[in-house]
């Protein structure tokens, strides 16, 4: 299963090896901790998962990770769920994110860009500045460590301080982009019942307007935990009756004070997509997210206090929150909030050259968009500092590997990484010391023992398997929210691998150390790197009246692009014409999301389900990628199988 080619693509030099941060630390961890000195990577990631505690305990060092009560160990037992990292040990994440602060302060920590791309810095000095007078008002406003804050806001300044403020206080930061509709995001929140919400008077996106005043509205109405609602005036609207202004919770001169909380304390709620109900809420610790966001960013990133780190994405999607870590490393963050392709499809590059980004992460949807476009990054901008090109949200095809080595430049560090909301990381991706390969990741993280297995548990090696991770990794989920018997969390990660998670991708690890990764072996829609649920989109759609049942499926194209079609099974009487589909279309669009929009909409003679009630999804999934119907499901599960024969034709048809 290792790509055709057998040479590598890209290989580093010898200089760039040496000035690597990940062979520093190997050097320091031979030292001091017992790592090989000799083997490269490969003997590295041997021992870092060999010696698991003894690798944290190094990574804690070697970033001088300050713990204001030390540890008792390091690990109190390898059990998938229930690993206790660091013990008694306290700490605080947004201290450790503002530390460059003392020595940088008038440098830029972010950069903040929108569609005029016209970067706007803010310095260490005045990020720690706003997120101590922000802190000091959470704390008069009554929030205690473990109360729930969220935020409903695009990628802007604002939504750092608000998370860095919040974590400083030891309560829980939550958030969802803008362009979620209303019950999307109460789906969310509810769950969690924060007592202040941050939130945008609207956004831009695309050369308009988009005011969401009445989403806020509702979500005020729905939301009777709030004690503050904190107006952001993003449009240039008023605050509404009973709203403070953002800028006087910001203004004060005020040193941040850091909460010292214990390792495991939660820092964040993430959500999952919610395929077959309310999205998981998905509970992180801010030490977990410490460790594991330095170790990602510092030694497989390279980033460091000379760099500038852009990826584009959305605080409705894990990897903002992984941007935002960047702080941790010294790095400047880019900040971007607007449309990925305006004013054409070659924007992002833009903002790349304007920020003089060096480490850019993109979606693997969007280079193959470039590609489609005829996009020339090289011709049409200065992209100089610009040493890797990270994507993530689906597989890189090997056609995007080509266009971004000869159309950005041939001695590109492509860094196709692969991880999850679930551990707000990477599994594996990026390493600059290693080659990189078409079509292929790097290899598997430090620390990280990830398998392929096949169905009974036995690992395999240049054969398709489910992604498992064999170890546990600090940033895994502490717990979900209101999961009080931890049933939900096991069933999600462990029901199939007792004491192993597994992921839901189906991946092959090569005999050379690199990893394939082949898309979900799961129903998760994954759209533009955003991952969405099916449920959701039914709750929407079959509120219609024509509309009996629904089925929508998300399907990986070969050539890197992804098809989602929804199927819709007719009330009696109804009809499929022009008015109906666009009353469809502008349901999800309003209700959800742009990205909830799928693109095409069939008329279907029924949903297919198991004989317990459930919508079958992988099963027609399969049957539309080519699997034969024996193959594809077992027929003694389903509750009409004549129905299954609709969409083995129309994979058929479609070739």
């Amino acid at each position: 299963m290792t790509s055709a080619n057998p040479m590598p693509l890209w290989q580093p030099d010898v200089d760039r090896v040496a000035r690597a941060r990940i062979t520093r630390f190997q050097a320091w961890a031979a030292e001091h901790h017992g790592a090989p000195s000799e083997g490269g990577y490969a003997a590295l990631h041997r021992w870092s998962v060999d010696e698991l505690d003894t690798f944290w305990k190094a990574v804690t060092e070697w970033f001088d990770v300050r713990f204001s009560t030390p540890c008792e160990r390091v690990l109190g037992g390898r059990s998938m769920p229930g690993a206790a990292w660091f013990p008694g040990a306290t700490l605080n994440y947004a201290e450790h994110a503002l530390r460059a602060a003392g020595t940088r302060a008038d440098e830029p920590a972010i950069l903040a860009v929108d569609e005029t791309h016209q970067p706007r810095p803010v310095t260490w000095s005045e990020l720690r500045r706003q997120v101590g007078s922000l802190a000091a008002e959470l704390r008069a406003l009554g929030v205690r460590p473990g109360d729930r804050v969220s935020g409903y806001l695009p990628n802007i300044p604002h939504a750092v301080v608000a998370l860095l403020a919040t974590a400083a206080v030891g309560a829980v930061w939550t958030s969802c982009a803008p362009d979620f509709g209303a019950r999307s995001v109460l789906d969310r929140f509810q769950q969690v019942e924060p007592v202040v919400l941050f939130t945008v008077d609207g956004y831009r996106y695309g050369g308009k307007e988009h005011d969401r005043r009445d989403v806020v509205t509702e979500l005020r109405r729905e939301l009777p935990t709030l004690r503050a609602v904190v107006h952001i005036p993003l449009l240039g609207t008023d605050a509404p009756e009973g709203a403070l202004e953002w800028s006087a919770l910001t203004s004060a001169d005020v040193e941040p004070v850091f909460e010292q909380v214990p390792f495991d304390h939660p820092l964040w709620v993430l959500y999952s997509s919610g395929t077959t109900g309310l999205p998981k809420a998905i509970v992180q610790s801010q030490g977990g997210i410490l460790v594991e966001h330095l170790k990602q960013l510092g030694l497989h990133c390279d980033l460091g206090p000379e760099d500038r780190f852009f990826w584009y994405t959305s605080t409705g999607w894990m990897m903002w929150n992984f941007l935002v870590s960047g702080l941790l490393t010294g790095t400047t963050i880019v900040l971007y909030d607007g449309s990925p392709g305006h004013p054409d499809t070659g924007a992002q590059w833009r903002i790349a050259e304007c920020t003089g980004a060096t480490l850019y992460g993109t979606s693997a949807a969007y280079v193959m968009a470039c590609r489609k476009a005829g996009v020339q990054p090289a011709r049409d901008h200065d992209l100089s500092r610009l040493r890797c090109v990270a994507t993530t949200g689906s597989p890189l095809p090997p056609d995007g590997f080509a266009w971004l080595h000869d159309e950005v430049r041939d001695d590109l560090w492509i860094a196709s990484v692969s991880g999850g909301t679930d551990v707000c990381s990477c599994f594996a991706g990026a390493v600059p010391t290693l080659p990189v390969y078409i079509g292929e990741l790097q290899a598997p993280c430090l620390g990280t023992d990830l398998q392929a297995w096949d169905p009974s548990g036995n690992p395999l090696i240049d054969e398709v398997g489910e992604l498992v991770v064999t170890n546990p990794m600090p940033s895994m989920p502490t717990r979900f929210w209101n999961d009080p018997d931890g049933s939900r969390y096991h069933d999600s990660y462990f029901d199939m691998y007792p004491g192993v998670w597994r992921h839901g991708d189906w991946i092959t690890l090569t005999s050379r150390g690199s990893v394939i990764i082949h898309g979900r072996s799961d129903s998760t829609l994954n759209r533009q790197g955003v991952r969405m649920g099916s449920a959701d989109i039914y709750e929407a759609v079959e509120r219609l009246p024509e509309i009996k049942e629904s089925l929508v499926i998300g399907i990986e194209q070969p050539d890197g692009g992804y098809w989602m079609p929804l199927f819709v099974h007719l009330a009696p009487g109804a009809v499929l014409d022009d008015t109906l589909l666009n009353r469809i279309k502008q349901t999800i669009r309003e209700q959800l999301s742009p990205r909830h929009v799928p693109d095409e909409v069939i008329q279907v003679p029924g949903v297919p389900h198991t004989l317990t009630g459930k919508r079958i999804e992988v099963p027609v999934k399969r049957l539309l990628q080519g699997t034969p119907l024996e193959k594809a499901v077992n027929p003694g599960s389903v509750d009409d199988l004549d129905l299954l024969h609709f969409y083995e034709d129309l994979a058929r048809k479609r070739g």
